[in-house]
């Protein structure tokens, strides 16, 4: 149903990633958030690497859609296309491994929505800095953080976390000022407040299947 059978009265996302070789993986998700259906592709440009052709990050294109099934009246629009509902985020993850503990990460990132409330700008510029620590062999904390360059009332988004590896699975438990789990929505529509303690608790279930070897 339109609530995805009283899941969407939580904020649940969904998500099935393919590996298709090893540099390119697509994915599918369904967010409870504005009920967001979203679709992504991610390409491994040039690993880190040591020796003669020694490259100092890892280097790649993440770009992904979201379609808002929710309905946003406008009363200054008289119809609708398909497309008004539909936005985009493109990224550059640029990933270094320090060492055998520490790996950061820096996300330059564009976000363009088709359609926005009047004054708001289709076009958001943003930077994401990203921080992994490996306290033992299968637990590590992480933290990320979003500078937005664009004026606007939303606040920049604040995440920590504990990721627990348990074989076949990861379970990652984790504190955000944000609700959403997409990238439009948890970058440029964040609300919370830290300091006014707009925390959100959350916790995400990772599975790999191998499909084939």
């Amino acid at each position: 149903g339109y609530n995805l059978y009283g899941l969407d009265n939580s904020q649940v996302r969904f998500g099935l990633d393919y590996g298709v070789n090893d540099w390119v993986s697509i994915g599918l998700g369904r967010s409870s958030f504005l009920k967001t259906i979203d679709a992504n592709s991610k390409i491994k440009l040039v690993s880190q690497s040591k020796g003669e052709d020694a490259f100092p990050f890892s280097l790649v294109w993440y770009s992904s859609v979201f379609f808002k099934q929710s309905i946003w009246v406008d009363m200054q629009k008289e119809s609708y296309f398909m497309t008004d509902q539909m936005s985009y985020a493109h990224q550059v993850l640029i990933a270094r491994k320090m060492n055998s503990n520490l790996s950061i990460q820096l996300s330059p990132t564009l976000i363009h929505k088709n359609i926005v409330i009047e004054g708001d700008l289709h076009d958001l510029l943003s930077v994401g800095l990203g921080a992994r620590y490996k306290l033992i062999s299968r637990v590590s904390v992480n933290a990320e953080y979003f500078l937005q360059f664009n004026e606007g009332t939303t606040i920049n988004p604040l995440s920590v976390g504990v990721d627990i590896e348990t074989g076949g699975h990861i379970f990652q438990l984790h504190l955000s000022n944000s609700a959403a789990m997409f990238e439009r929505a948890f970058i440029h529509e964040t609300n919370g407040n830290w300091l006014e303690g707009d925390i959100y608790f959350g916790f995400n279930i990772s599975r790999v299947f191998t499909l084939n070897k």
